[in-house]
């Protein structure tokens, strides 16, 4: 009876480290189809409708919800930390014979003394080097115009290969004046960017351990 609650723990521990299988067209990142209006017809008898025209300085930014814009991934990250610590601690007592008026006080015939000593050193080092590269570009769309002019966009891309799928997935806000003359902007000027990078199938599989391992290395493993 007392193995059930560890078999528990280890069945609670794999459901709830189970691995998030991503799919494609998830709602979160599906482009926005902007609701289409129809024109009012003024039946005057010109052939110029103004209700049809488009401004004469406007440019082909993205600025309307469901408009398209390319973002040119350009991450890159690298931290590094190295810590060194050195202790020590040396401390020692001493007891000369002792004397009373300046009598050795002896027990058997053997004077009284004693000698302490204690020696406490401990020296620890760490060293972490970490660096993160992403390049390449995604087209997301324009899923919200914000009060202030913004541009809340989302979109994601997803690649065929031999072994599996990857899929690159962003969403974020940008601003009207960072969107270059060809309609793209860097991820850098990106605000609130959640950018995830990751694949699917065996390739993805081999990266990441089984349940039973992830068990033995988390916070319910008592030992």
């Amino acid at each position: 009876m007392r193995s059930v609650p560890v078999v528990l723990a280890m069945l609670l521990a794999g459901c709830a480290s189970t691995p998030y299988t991503p799919k494609p067209d998830d709602p979160a990142y599906a482009p926005v189809i902007p609701v289409s209006q129809q024109a009012m017809l003024e039946p005057n008898g010109a052939i110029y409708q103004d209700t049809y025209a488009n401004n004469l300085y406007s440019d082909i930014k993205a600025h309307r919800v469901g408009d398209i814009i390319t973002i040119d991934l350009s991450e890159s990250t690298r931290a590094q930390k190295r810590a060194t610590t050195q202790q020590g601690k040396d401390s020692s007592l001493g007891i000369n014979p002792l004397s009373l008026g300046g009598v050795p006080v002896n027990i058997g015939g053997y004077p009284i003394s004693a000698e302490m000593s204690s020696n406490n050193e401990f020296d620890g080092q760490a060293n972490t080097n970490q660096s993160n590269s992403l390049q390449g570009s995604i087209t997301v769309s324009v899923a919200q115009v914000l009060p202030n002019g913004n541009l809340a966009v989302q979109g994601e891309k997803w690649l065929m290969l031999n072994t599996g799928e990857e899929y690159v997935r962003i969403t974020g806000m940008v601003r009207p004046q960072d969107i270059g003359p060809d309609n793209r902007v860097e991820s850098t000027r990106v605000a609130n960017a959640r950018i995830y990078y990751g694949g699917t199938g065996d390739f993805a599989n081999t990266q990441s351990r089984g349940w039973l391992a992830q068990f033995f290395n988390s916070p319910w493993f008592p030992f």
